[in-house]
């Protein structure tokens, strides 16, 4: 579905993905762990397209030079430079990082409001998919983003890209903040939207309350991939267990 080869990112003269190859089948969910500055932020805005608007924006103003090498491949297509509005429409999905929501609209409006490229009978189906996911934002509808909690917003941002009907989600650090309940109810969450036939791509520092679910991952450091595996694999690897799951 999704397929990277010799990736390269410069910002300047800084690599931040440096030859990286990584590959998703339908279906997968596949993580992408490494530390803080690993490069995995940066794979995600290559993915989604951000990247491409960083660049022309940094473009127009002068600013840091960004330089994206390599092949990345969607369902056959080369959609390396390729405007983010456009990845959205082919059902590439980012999940960023405290993805931000619209604070002064209650739950079900910033819902609603994710969902303008679907039609309505379609928006209220995918709506009542989230509150199924996540129980506690029905209760919460009609409350303002902003009042919410930092893990009730989490779980609101990724119900607003789950409006979207992404065929690939990516989702950067989900579990960044949480705590070890909602870091469980997250992880369960994404067993869930798999079952919905949704592909993902998650990047995470802290993996253990997602290794249970995930197929495959890979482990960068310095924006190269230094290990790759199946999640059995990764498992019973002594040195991911100590750096990633804090066995």
């Amino acid at each position: 579905m999704l397929e990277a080869k010799n990736l390269m990112v410069f910002f300047e003269n800084a690599l931040a993905l440096n030859d990286l190859d990584l590959e998703v089948r339908k279906g997968e969910i596949v993580a992408v762990l490494g530390s803080n500055s690993a490069g995995k932020t940066t794979l995600m805005n290559t993915v989604s397209g951000l990247l491409i608007d960083m660049k022309k924006k940094e473009s127009r103003r002068g600013g840091v030079r960004i330089t994206i090498m390599g092949e990345l491949r969607y369902e056959g297509e080369d959609i390396l430079y390729l405007k983010p509005s456009e990845r959205v429409r082919k059902g590439i999905v980012l999940s960023q990082e405290r993805h931000p929501v619209f604070r002064e609209s209650n739950v079900h409006e910033n819902l609603k409001m994710a969902g303008y490229l679907r039609k309505g009978e379609e928006v209220k189906e995918r709506i009542e998919f989230i509150f199924h996911l996540f129980p506690i934002l029905k209760h919460l509808r009609k409350r303002k983003a902003g009042l919410l909690s930092g893990g009730e917003q989490q779980m609101l941002a990724i119900g607003i890209t789950l409006v979207a009907k992404p065929r690939l989600l990516l989702m950067d650090e989900p579990l960044l903040g949480l705590s070890p309940l909602l870091q469980a109810d997250l992880a369960r969450a994404v067993r869930d939207i798999r079952v919905g036939g949704i592909t993902m791509l998650i990047t995470e520092q802290f993996a253990r309350p997602i290794m249970p679910v995930i197929d495959r991952g890979y482990v960068i450091e310095n924006g190269i991939t230094v290990l790759q595996g199946t999640r059995e694999e990764l498992i019973g690897n002594p040195e991911v267990r100590s750096a990633y799951m804090g066995v």
